[in-house]
């Protein structure tokens, strides 16, 4: 067994990591004990590799670290250690107060965007050269074995495109003053009465399409349903209509999973989040262990405790809604530290890589640019045998601006497995 003497502070987040790193990701057996200056890693054979302890030694009380000026201004500040820890608990996020229009983290604000990171997994990077050198030291060590996995997911903003007078109304509008087109005025009348005297489908009913594509890739969706909420962003669909009942039964019925997409306000309400768990577990009459926070809100650590003290089994919330990438620096699933009360929770974390309309983000893409970046992406994950968790709504089809990327979705994945 591997032996692992650390330095007598920041005991909780110094295993933290070295748990992460040589259990969770390794898959290595090992004993900790306290007293050395440095990381002292003794393996089987007792030869020996000392990696010198770069941050936790400069701040020896507990929760001393936990500074904005404490933010590194380079990730070669960092021990491979602090890296991880800085990366996975994301306490940067705590310390540092600033936050967009929805009370989100900025991702300019981040180390990785600054220091021009975001794109690569830092922390499967470094972990690969601490692989390296143990097996330099000692050839016996055998890894956990990895195989690319595909996580689709599809958040439910809207079930329905045209579920009121009110919508067909604005989007007809819409096509005289804004998109000053006749023909998409009346392609959208024929369009909606087609829908209204089942003809053809409701343009964001992509369900079975979805998971259609899904199973020519050998996987399956996770669909994130939403629950009563309190404010404008929330509310546009009721999970108990039968629509939504006759939905979940499809999707259950193929072997597809469902899962929670908490409203707008439940990220850092208890309550709130609990009362939309119990509903959708309810009217979907299925279990409700995992999903994603509504516009990717989150607090540091608090949304995770809501979800550690709701027995959710993993979230997948921690990407940027303005640019794709490595939030958490990672495309592995890990287990989450609350950084104030210092333990780790049984909650799983799987970093939201791709969301389509972070992508979209950039001036006059083309549907062949999103494609290769999305590709990268996922070859980047490939390399290291990590999850790439994509997010695409069921909504971000059929629609004006969308038609262009119709094809993207499955062109990608079926491109993915080749």
């Amino acid at each position: 067994m591997i032996k692992i003497t650390i330095p007598n502070n920041n005991i909780k987040e110094r295993k933290y990591i070295i748990d992460i790193f040589f259990s969770e990701f390794l898959g290595l057996e090992y004993n900790i004990e306290i007293g050395s200056k440095e990381y002292e890693i003794l393996l089987p054979n007792q030869k020996q590799l000392l990696i010198e302890d770069t941050f936790f030694n400069k701040y020896p009380k507990e929760l001393e670290y936990l500074k904005y000026q404490n933010i590194p201004n380079s990730i070669e500040e960092l021990d491979i250690f602090a890296l991880g820890f800085f990366m996975l608990t994301r306490w940067e996020e705590y310390v540092n107060k600033k936050r967009d229009k929805h009370n989100r983290f900025p991702l300019e604000e981040s180390l990785a965007y600054r220091e021009r990171f975001l794109d690569i997994p830092i922390v499967n990077e470094k972990l690969e050269i601490l692989k390296k050198q143990l097996l330099k030291l000692d050839s016996s060590l055998e890894f956990k074995k990895r195989e690319f996995k595909l996580i689709l997911t599809h958040d439910i903003d809207h079930i329905y495109k045209w579920d009121s007078s009110k919508k067909i109304l604005r989007h007809l509008l819409g096509d005289i003053l804004l998109r000053k087109s006749i023909k998409s005025f009346f392609t959208t009348i024929v369009t909606y009465i087609k829908v209204k005297i089942g003809k053809r489908k409701d343009p964001f009913d992509t369900f079975d399409y979805l998971m259609d594509i899904s199973e020519k890739v050998n996987t399956k969706s996770h669909f994130f349903f939403m629950g009563r909420g309190i404010t404008k962003y929330d509310n546009n669909y009721n999970s108990s209509k039968s629509f939504v009942l006759e939905l979940a039964d499809r999707i259950k019925k193929r072997g597809h999973y469902i899962g929670i997409h908490p409203t707008y306000n439940a990220y850092n309400n208890i309550e709130q989040f609990k009362s939309e768990k119990f509903e959708l577990k309810k009217s979907l009459d299925t279990a409700i262990e995992f999903g994603r926070e509504h516009y990717l809100r989150f607090e540091i650590p608090t949304t995770w405790q809501i979800w550690e003290d709701n027995q959710m089994s993993w979230d997948s919330t921690l990407g940027y809604a303005d640019r794709e990438g490595f939030r958490c620096g990672v495309c592995y699933e890990y287990s989450v530290f609350n950084i104030l009360t210092r333990e780790q929770l049984k909650l799983k974390e799987k970093p939201l890589i791709v969301m389509e309309e972070s992508v979209i983000r950039r001036e006059n893409l083309s549907a062949m640019e999103m494609q290769e970046i999305i590709l990268d992406l996922i070859n980047k994950v490939k390399k290291y045998r990590g999850e790439f968790v994509f997010l695409w709504h069921n909504s971000s089809f059929n629609t004006e601006f969308w038609n262009r990327y119709n094809r993207v979705y499955e062109n990608v994945l079926f491109r993915s497995i080749k």
